[in-house]
C-alpha cells in the first residue's frame, strides 16, 4: 500500500477511502475527523464527527448542539478501528484539545498534524512527536525569517506599558480561540493579578477554558464599565474590535496585537498597533523543521502556509516532500483581522 492509497486530498479536503472519513474536510461529509476547534477546521454539517471532548464542546458553543448528525468523543492515545485503517490522537499543543491524527493502514503510518506548536503552553497539552513514514505539516510560518521570541518576554512587555502608562486602557487583540486564553494564562504566570477584562465575543469560550481547570484569575465583562474604571487595566478583544468604534469608551487606548504576524511590523504598522506582540500558536521556521527530523518520516506532505519554502527545505535534507495545495484553510476565526490572502489563521 502506498501512502496516496490511505490518505488523498480531495476538493472536500484529506479523504481517507480505507477507513470512511475525511480529516478536517471544508465540506459535509458523511465522517468527519476533527483536529481542532478552529472554524477553518471545525466545520458544522457533517454526518458524524469524531474529535477531542474539548474540539466537541468548542464546536458546540459555536455552531450549537446540531452541529453534526452524531458524534464521538476520542481521547489521546485511544486506538480506534475505522474501516481497514487504525486511528489515534495525539497532542499537537495548537489550542485546547488540539490534536494530530494518526492513520495506519497496510503497515504504513500517517500523521496529519493539523496546526500545531512545540513552544510551551500553559493552556493546552504539549505536542508529542508521533513517529511516522509520512508526516503533514502546516506551513503557516515556513519561512527562515519566522523565528518566535519567548512569549512570556512578550507578555512582560506588556505588563512594562501597563506600569509605565497606568492612566492609559490597554486593549490587546487576540483569536477568540485559544490565543486569547493563553495570553491571559502568561499573564497570570507573570505575576499580575488584577481582573483581566474581556471583550464579550470572549466571554463564551474564555469561560470554558476555565471550567476545564485552565488558571486565568478573576476575569470581568468589559461592558457596562465605567469609562474611569478602565485605566490602568487589560481588556482582551478580538482583533477587528480594536480598530472600531468599540474602543471610544476606553480612557486613551492603547492597542496591542498577539500574533505571530508582528514580527513583520509593516503588518503592526498598517493595523496602527502601537504595541506589538509575537505570540503565535503555530510552530516557527526552527519548530517546523526540528519537527519534521524528529518523526523520522521519509515523505512530508504540506499544506496551507509557506508551502514552497518549506518543501525545497525537506528536499535539500533528502526527504521526499510536495505541497498538498489544499484551500479553504487559514482564515480561522471570523474575527481574523488580517489581510485577504494572508494566510491569517490563529498566527
Amino acid at each position: 500500500m502506498r501512502p496516496h492509497d490511505i490518505l488523498l486530498p480531495t476538493a472536500a479536503g484529506l479523504c481517507c477511502k480505507p477507513g470512511g472519513f475525511h480529516i478536517d474536510p471544508v465540506r459535509p461529509v458523511e465522517r468527519a475527523l476533527i483536529t481542532h476547534g478552529h472554524s477553518d477546521h471545525a466545520r458544522a454539517g457533517h454526518g458524524a464527527v469524531l474529535a477531542t471532548r474539548p474540539t466537541l464542546d468548542m464546536m458546540r458553543l459555536r455552531y450549537g448542539d446540531n452541529f453534526a448528525g452524531a458524534t464521538r468523543e476520542v481521547a489521546y492515545g485511544e486506538v480506534i478501528r475505522l474501516g481497514d485503517t487504525t486511528v489515534t490522537f495525539h497532542p499537537a499543543g495548537h489550542v485546547l484539545g488540539s490534536a494530530q491524527i494518526a492513520v495506519e493502514a497496510g503497515g504504513l503510518r500517517i500523521v496529519a498534524s493539523g496546526d500545531y506548536k512545540d513552544a510551551p503552553d500553559p493552556t493546552c497539552t504539549p505536542f508529542e512527536i508521533v513517529p511516522c513514514d509520512v508526516f503533514i505539516t502546516e506551513a503557516t510560518f515556513g519561512l527562515p525569517v519566522f523565528r518566535h521570541p519567548d512569549a512570556a518576554g512578550e507578555v512582560r512587555k506588556l505588563l512594562d506599558s501597563v506600569r509605565l502608562f497606568p492612566e492609559r486602557a490597554h486593549l490587546v487583540g487576540a483569536y477568540s480561540l485559544g490565543k486569547a486564553q493563553r495570553v491571559i494564562a502568561l499573564i497570570r504566570q507573570a505575576g499580575y493579578d488584577a481582573p483581566i477584562y474581556l471583550h464579550g465575543a470572549m466571554e463564551k469560550i474564555t469561560h470554558y477554558y476555565a471550567e476545564q481547570g485552565v488558571p486565568l484569575g478573576e476575569l470581568r465583562a468589559v461592558k457596562g464599565v465605567k469609562k474611569a474604571a478602565l485605566a490602568g487595566t487589560i481588556t482582551l478583544a478580538p482583533p477587528s474590535a480594536t480598530s472600531d468604534l468599540w474602543t471610544r469608551p476606553f480612557p486613551d487606548p492603547l492597542t496591542a496585537f498577539a500574533s505571530g504576524w508582528m514580527r513583520v511590523r509593516a503588518r503592526a504598522r498598517q493595523r496602527g498597533v502601537e504595541l506589538p506582540l509575537v505570540i503565535s500558536d503555530h510552530a516557527d521556521w526552527d519548530g517546523l523543521t526540528a519537527t519534521i527530523k524528529a518523526t523520522g518520516a521519509g515523505e512530508i506532505w504540506v499544506t496551507h502556509g509557506q508551502e514552497d519554502a518549506l518543501v525545497h527545505w525537506c528536499k535539500s535534507q533528502g526527504l521526499a516532500a510536495r505541497p498538498l495545495d489544499l484551500v479553504g484553510y487559514g482564515d480561522e476565526d471570523e474575527d481574523v483581522g488580517m489581510p485577504a490572502g494572508d494566510e491569517a489563521n490563529d498566527a
